[in-house]
């Protein structure tokens, strides 16, 4: 391209100083249009270098672009890595009561819990009400609590069965997602590994990443939830104790007399006659 502009401006310049054939005697120079040319001729010298700059340019973007477009065909097999899954629970069912305990487990759910624990764990009988009325009030109140405790524990147990059974539930199609996530990751395709596709796998991986850290919240949760039954159960234990032990306090001195008043009743009452009187 520069020889064949140098070649035109040659031409040019020699078109001028070529004298015409007839008419004209002697060979005119014209300067001033000699320095148009030449500067025309720079500019459009300079117009080429910027062409043939920009033309390297945009060669070198293609080139990197290209290069970063590419995922190394190794990558799968070096870093892939295989790693475990939830499964299905199974058990026996000898007696028909563990199947809705299996069922609550593997598929989660509010009414499959409550009617795992229904049909799998013993359950408290109502306390008769003219039974409950005739007892002290502390006698009263510990056989309430007895009660809100086995209630408690119901509504945590159930709330833990309907947790896990959902996560497990749930599993298979998790374990499907991060199966693409990785296919995707290690592909091959440049379509795959574009700027915007790379995004996109980095946005899908900290949203399953956030799923995931809820779903272990919640055990975390349930886990805690039965650690306060127990706590409460322990508690209740402590707590009779003492109600127990300032019970007996307070009443040890009537207990006594009442004990030691009898007795000397009866032994008044025996006769030491020998005819019996």
């Amino acid at each position: 391209m520069k020889k064949l502009c140098t070649a035109i401006l040659l031409a040019f310049l020699g078109s001028m100083l070529v004298p015409p054939a007839a008419h004209a005697q002697f060979a005119v120079f014209d300067a001033s249009n000699f320095a148009e040319a030449v500067q025309e001729f720079s500019q459009l010298e300079q117009m080429y270098t910027t062409a043939v700059e920009t033309r390297d340019q945009i060669v070198s973007a293609y080139n990197l672009a290209w290069q970063m477009s590419q995922m190394p065909p190794d990558m799968a097999v070096r870093y892939a890595s295989q790693f475990s899954s939830w499964t299905d629970l199974a058990a026996p069912n000898a007696y028909g009561n563990t199947a809705a305990w299996i069922d609550a487990l593997n598929l989660g759910g509010q009414t499959q819990a409550l009617a795992a624990y229904m049909n799998s764990v013993l359950q408290a009988q109502p306390y008769p009400a003219s039974a409950l009325a005739m007892q002290d009030a502390n006698t009263q109140a510990v056989i309430q609590n007895q009660y809100a405790t086995s209630e408690l524990a119901q509504g945590t147990t159930t709330s833990t069965l309907s947790t896990l059974g959902t996560i497990r539930s749930n599993s298979q199609a998790l374990t499907q997602k991060l199966a693409n996530l990785d296919a995707d990751t290690y592909s091959t395709d440049p379509t795959q590994q574009s700027e915007m596709a790379v995004l996109g796998k980095i946005n899908t991986a900290t949203l399953l990443q956030i799923h995931s850290q809820q779903d272990t919240n919640q055990i975390l949760a349930a886990s805690v939830q039965q650690q306060l039954v127990a706590q409460k159960q322990q508690i209740d234990a402590q707590n009779r104790a003492i109600n127990e032990a300032i019970y007996f306090q307070q009443n040890f001195p009537n207990t006594m007399q009442q004990i030691t008043g009898g007795v000397s009743d009866s032994l008044h009452a025996i006769s030491l006659s020998p005819n019996g009187h």
